[in-house]
């Protein structure tokens, strides 16, 4: 089953390099996943997001407001 992963931002240069840091990370651990750019905010706030951007995986709130690295994201991943 492959993994879900939101990011969530509104198109802001953080955002958007949050989501090409999964999207290398996800390379680099050869891990399949659906990633979903989430950029509407009222789909954001109803992810209980306040400050973007926002990473969910699985469903779950992993951070906000908060650019993380490549291998930051590796390792929740793992």
């Amino acid at each position: 089953m492959a993994r879900e992963i939101k990011v969530l931002g509104t198109g802001c240069q953080k955002c958007e390099m949050l989501y090409e840091n999964v999207i290398r990370a996800l390379e680099d651990l050869n891990i399949e996943a659906n990633v979903i750019k989430i950029k509407d905010l009222m789909q954001i706030s109803a992810h209980g997001v306040i400050t973007t951007p926002a990473l969910i995986i699985d469903g779950k709130l992993i951070s906000q407001g908060k650019l993380l690295g490549v291998e930051e994201i590796k390792e929740l991943l793992k």
